[in-house]
């Protein structure tokens, strides 16, 4: 079916202005400063914003073919819809995949579900957000992280969030959101060995008593609990009481990153929070409960405030000194003390070797201790004398 137009019609393009424009049922005409006219199309296809130029009059183009253009986008559109979920009559964009997958993580106890909702919330949506999601190409994930480095971001920082990114696509597959043929190739970035800040026994004596002078009576145990295991920031939030067995000095660990796990802890934490228990006032609820009653787990999240704030107090730089900094010293310590790879392991909760190997990084004084293995103690002399043989011509001067 043509289209009827009011204001686009051909004397009235014909009468345009250098400079003028005409708009009407998604086609602009334009008259450039050379007098010649161009054609463009603005319309909405199943969600998808569609801003092309179809061509200068001086190339043949006319309003026609315009509108021949966007016929064939809307077929195009159609034609995907026959492909379609039952139910649905638009194609997915992004922002609403991102929703509907975050909703069915938290329904089945997804993994690292609020590190995945912020990184969707900060970066991911605002970038694809009205992206149709079997649009997503692999060309737009490396805009993506162009735009990432650009801002800033570290590799380490845009591989998390495309980790992300690729296991939504590959959910929404599986789903029969998309086909497969639409998911992504997502290559991740090289990661730099970074730095493994350590903190030493005075520091960590330092934050322990910061902690526990701190206006927020939950902290000290929050770092207890942190340089006593190494256990992770959601880790340690995410603990009820009754999956501590204080018999065993063991926390059961039902998400972890690398999947549920015992972590077992030293006797002096277990005796200060089998005491804390005796005094809670929901001995079989959360180890740290939300301060507010609107929450839906019921359960604190969060303790970076506090802790900068206690790192500070402890002379420590707030911002190299995170609560995941007390993870490294664990594992640091544990490293330190001679404790083999598979001990540090089932401790610390690690999936892979390569993973602990970052920790053995050494210092000065490890490098000497290493050193002094390889001393043949010899304090004697240092070097054979040579004497000259008796039938040579020095031994005949003497």
């Amino acid at each position: 079916m043509s289209l009827r137009f009011a204001r686009l019609t051909r004397p009235a393009i014909r009468a345009l202005a250098n400079g003028g424009r005409i708009a009407e049922h998604g086609i602009i005409a334009e008259r450039l400063s050379n007098g010649d006219v161009r054609y463009s199309v603005d319309v909405l296809c199943d969600g998808q914003r569609i801003h092309r130029v179809v061509g200068r009059e001086s190339e043949g183009v006319t309003r026609a073919q315009a509108e021949t253009y966007i016929e064939q986008a809307r077929t195009d559109a159609r034609s995907g819809r026959l492909n379609l979920p039952k139910g649905r009559k638009v194609q997915l964009l992004f922002a609403e995949a991102a929703d509907d997958y975050i909703t069915r993580l938290k329904d089945s106890a997804g993994k690292n579900v609020t590190r995945k909702e912020r990184q969707l919330a900060l970066h991911l949506k605002p970038h694809f957000g009205k992206t149709r999601l079997d649009k997503i190409t692999d060309f737009a994930v490396k805009g993506y992280r162009k735009a990432r480095r650009d801002a800033k971001a570290a590799d380490a920082t845009i591989n998390r969030e495309l980790a992300t990114l690729s296991h939504l696509t590959r959910s929404a597959a599986r789903w029969g959101w998309i086909k497969r043929d639409d998911v992504p190739t997502i290559d991740r970035a090289r990661e730099g060995q970074g730095r493994i800040i350590a903190l030493n026994q005075a520091q960590c004596d330092a934050l322990m008593a910061a902690s526990i002078a701190d206006q927020d009576g939950d902290l000290w145990i929050f770092v207890a609990i942190g340089l006593g295991t190494g256990m992770r920031h959601d880790e340690i939030t995410s603990i009820k009481w009754p999956q501590i067995d204080f018999a065993r000095r063991r926390i059961f660990v039902p998400l972890a990153k690398a999947g549920s796990r015992e972590q077992p802890i030293p006797a002096d934490l277990a005796a200060k929070l089998e005491a804390e228990r005796k005094q809670a006032a929901k001995p079989d609820g959360w180890l740290f409960p939300a301060k507010v009653k609107d929450t839906k787990e019921g359960r604190r999240k969060c303790f970076a405030a506090s802790f900068r704030r206690a790192a500070t107090a402890a002379g420590l730089d707030a911002k190299a000194v995170t609560p995941h900094v007390m993870r490294h010293t664990a594992v640091t310590r544990l490293v330190r003390a001679g404790a083999d790879i598979p001990t540090i392991m089932k401790v610390s909760g690690h999936k892979t070797v390569a993973m602990v190997l970052r920790y053995t990084h050494v210092d000065a004084a490890d490098i000497d201790a290493a050193t002094a293995a390889l001393d043949m103690g010899n304090s004697g002399a240092t070097h054979r004398e040579v004497t000259a043989p008796e039938n040579s011509s020095a031994a005949k001067a003497a």
